[in-house]
């Protein structure tokens, strides 16, 4: 019998220590920790797990107790914390510090990829960012075909022959240790959504068999245009043009088929040298966009602005003076073109004008060589 009591007092007080760990336990899983500023930014490297990461919490100081961390966690079956960069509030809990690992509510960062870019300019912002990991390959080029980059790009290879022109212009946000390739797989998926709906509503009798040649056209007005309101203008000449079944004749398309050999200067040798870019020798479109277009673009390529011109000539002013006839071309080339006002700009991000074949004589952006 006095065994028996001795038993059930052992008990007792089992259970109530029981209680009291179990009530202290839970007020400290729910209890601030004071988090310091330096604890505030909080990396889970990709890989890790709870076990990991509340050891290396419990030595930060933030954790008392990880194991009871780990075991509430598992528990509640809420221990499968995600990858990235947190920002820990100073006020944080075991509890609601885990659910924010759980929840992978990661610090946000934003890259902006901005319209008339190639893509080179554009794999050169993602890589000039440490915060992005790099998986392309740094001398990935456009003009080549996207396989031999991107196997499996998009969960398949790639359905495009090259990539200028095929990723959206827009400021995407994406948490430490994203990918370059992530941010590209969003850019094209925005790209295509893009380009359908405004090929669904463009005008009739344009010179474009696929969305993919409008897409060129858009990546052409792009790089010519200064100011907003001039793209369907803009697009209006050149449609006109191919319509008419002449050359484009576009600085633009030049440039970019010189690549890195271009310094600045365009001359009267570039001119008259045959390549797949040069649309002073080409008739039609070039073979592939020369940069990145935005909706804009796109829309004012399906939708150029009916009318008579099929010149345009820079003013000086960021915008530009458009003609129905070499002559009166001619005469604006004297009047903006040979008697340059010191503060002369082509544009307001100085993209290149239109000079024609007939005119590039007079014009002081071709030098001889």
């Amino acid at each position: 019998m006095k065994a028996f009591k001795i038993l059930i007092s052992f008990l007792l007080w089992v259970l109530i220590a029981c209680g009291v760990a179990t009530f202290y336990f839970w007020n400290w899983l729910n209890t601030s920790q004071n988090i310091h500023s330096e604890q505030q930014v909080y990396l889970v490297e990709k890989g890790s797990n709870i076990y990991r990461e509340a050891e290396k919490l419990h030595e930060l100081g933030v954790l008392r107790w990880p194991k009871v961390w780990v075991y509430f966690a598992r528990y509640q079956k809420m221990d499968n914390i995600k990858a990235g960069e947190y920002r820990l509030q100073d006020s944080e809990t075991p509890v609601s510090l885990l659910n924010t690992l759980i929840e992978g509510k990661t610090i946000q960062y934003s890259v902006t990829l901005v319209e008339g870019q190639s893509f080179k300019e554009f794999l050169s912002i993602l890589h000039s960012d440490d915060r992005l990991e790099k998986t392309l390959a740094e001398n990935s080029k456009a003009s080549e075909p996207a396989e031999l980059y991107l196997e499996g790009f998009l969960g398949k290879k790639i359905d495009v022959q090259h990539f200028e022109g095929w990723f959206f212009p827009d400021t995407y946000q994406f948490s430490r240790g994203d990918t370059d390739y992530s941010i590209l797989q969003r850019a094209y998926n925005k790209m295509r959504l893009v380009l359908d709906e405004e090929w669904e509503t463009r005008s009739k009798n344009l010179p474009y068999k696929t969305p993919y040649e409008a897409l060129i056209m858009a990546s052409i007005i792009e790089k010519e245009t200064g100011v907003p309101h001039e793209r369907e203008d803009i697009s209006g000449v050149f449609v006109r043009r191919l319509n008419k079944g002449m050359k484009l004749q576009t600085d633009p398309t030049i440039i970019y088929g010189m690549g890195d050999a271009y310094k600045g200067n365009i001359t009267r040798r570039n001119l008259r040298e045959a390549t797949p870019y040069n649309t002073y020798v080409i008739k039609g479109l070039p073979p592939t966009p020369i940069a990145m277009p935005g909706r804009e673009a796109i829309h004012a390529a399906l939708h150029p602005k009916k009318g008579e011109s099929l010149f345009f000539v820079a003013k000086g002013d960021g915008t530009h003076q458009f003609s129905a006839t070499l002559n009166d071309h001619n005469n604006a080339v004297n009047k903006y073109q040979k008697v340059r006002v010191k503060n002369y700009r082509s544009s307001p991000v100085k993209k290149s004008k239109l000079p024609t074949k007939e005119t590039v004589k007079d014009s002081q952006e071709v030098s001889e060589k």
